[in-house]
């Protein structure tokens, strides 16, 4: 069981009653979700380097994401520093700077958001899509 972080408690105010109605579970399963993504997708390099992607693209279910951005919440920023934290725990080396891109989506498959990675050089949260 994780303890909430600020952020994590951040994200919890944003988008608490948004996300408990995604079929009931708790906000931070999305912050699981990030963090998973990023785990599945280590490169151990050596010993002492591990490598991960720095592209992360959340995709939420469209009534979801147009609640937040209602609320004016900066979920993709509270994602962005919630996983540079994670990735600091591990002692992850990001591929490039990182950057979490939040979108709506009418298609992700568990009705309630879809997360994936990808390595790219240059990114600003604002400017990909993967």
């Amino acid at each position: 069981m994780s303890s909430l972080t600020g952020l994590e408690r951040a994200l919890e105010r944003f988008g608490g009653s948004l996300l408990a109605q995604l079929r009931h579970k708790e906000p931070v399963e999305l912050v699981e979700a990030l963090r998973k993504e990023c785990d599945d997708n280590t490169v151990v390099c050596s010993e002492n380097r591990t490598v991960v992607p720095n592209a992360y693209d959340v995709e939420l279910a469209e009534f979801a994401y147009e609640e937040l951005e209602r609320r004016g919440a900066r979920v993709d920023q509270i994602l962005t520093d919630s996983l540079l934290r994670h990735g600091q725990d591990r002692g992850y080396e990001w591929a490039g700077p990182l950057a979490v891109h939040v979108t709506r989506s009418r298609d992700v498959p568990n009705g309630r958001y879809r997360v994936a990675s990808q390595v790219m050089q240059h990114v600003r949260a604002d400017a990909f899509r993967l």
